[in-house]
């Protein structure tokens, strides 16, 4: 059968349509809440606010209005929590990555500032990873001494219940997250083009087709160690670094870092629910999860 709508040649220079989104939010402290205090948003990019009970950190929720990414598409996210500020930050779905034309590959940035006794929670459900996808995503963080911070980044290559495999693809994963202008954790991934074998790989997956990185930066992660690894178990490990500012004890803060594997998005939820609630006792879990 002849398509009515055939994909240009691969030595054509026919620009195929593409999706570009971009949305920012600031959120201030005031009357002891955390309020709006700019939005921004463009392109296939929005941001919704649901209602949360008064004292709880302002819930972001985004939403990629073109209902996944390819090759070529770009989403640049930015988001600040002001003084004294609190906001929790998720994504309506599972962002998917589908299959890439030729070389191109999806873009997306993610840009993350924390004022002075500030909090922000980054939990975006899994990104799923198609066969032949091509995702670039890079992670940047600017925060102060005092502020706090979780990110919760799961990942899952292609869906287990639905029988689909990833045997190719490339994705690739720059984090770079700083305090008063100091590096505090840097992290390069790259996986591909054989994406299937790599995953059979114990130092890397194991077999398993679902992966997060947890990360907390804020002065009780050592307190929390313990605690969270109970709750990780046989699924993966944690581990904590107490790191001080050159000069400045009172600048004293903790890193945990936590790496967990899954047989699915399933399986791994139920490692991750639990653990957010832990780490998270500010905001507890996005309404937007669920499992």
């Amino acid at each position: 059968m002849t398509s009515l709508f055939p994909l240009p040649a691969p030595e054509s220079s026919v620009a195929m349509q593409r999706t570009r989104g971009g949305g920012r939010l600031s959120v201030k402290q005031s009357a002891g809440e955390s309020r709006i205090d700019r939005l921004f948003q463009e392109g296939s990019a929005r941001i919704r606010i649901p209602r949360v009970p008064r004292g709880y950190p302002l819930e972001a929720v985004l939403i990629n209005t073109a209902g996944g990414l390819t090759g070529g598409d770009c989403m640049d996210w930015s988001f600040e929590a002001g003084a004294g500020a609190s906001m929790t930050l998720a994504t309506q779905a599972c962002e998917k990555t589908y299959k890439a034309y030729g070389t191109s590959e999806a873009r997306v940035s993610v840009q993350l500032k924390l004022n002075a006794e500030s909090s922000l929670a980054w939990l975006p459900q899994e990104t799923i990873l198609f066969d032949r996808a091509r995702l670039a995503r890079s992670i940047e963080v600017d925060m102060v001494s005092g502020s706090r911070l979780l990110m919760v980044e799961p990942l899952v290559f292609g869906r287990l219940a639905m029988d689909e495999a990833v045997v190719e693809g490339h994705f690739r994963d720059c984090w770079r997250i700083r305090q008063d202008g100091q590096l505090l954790h840097a992290e390069n991934m790259k996986l591909g083009p054989h994406i299937a074998d790599s995953l059979t790989r114990s130092a890397v997956a194991g077999g398993g087709l679902a992966v997060a990185t947890v990360l907390l930066i804020a002065p009780e992660a050592e307190a929390r160690l313990d605690a969270a690894r109970q709750v990780i178990g046989e699924s993966g490990g944690a581990s904590h670094v107490l790191m001080r500012s050159p000069g400045a004890a009172m600048n004293e803060t903790g890193k945990l870092l936590a790496r967990i594997v899954a047989r699915d998005s399933y399986e791994l939820r139920k490692v991750l629910v639990p653990l957010i609630r832990l780490l998270n006792p500010l905001g507890g879990m996005p309404k937007v999860w669920s499992i």
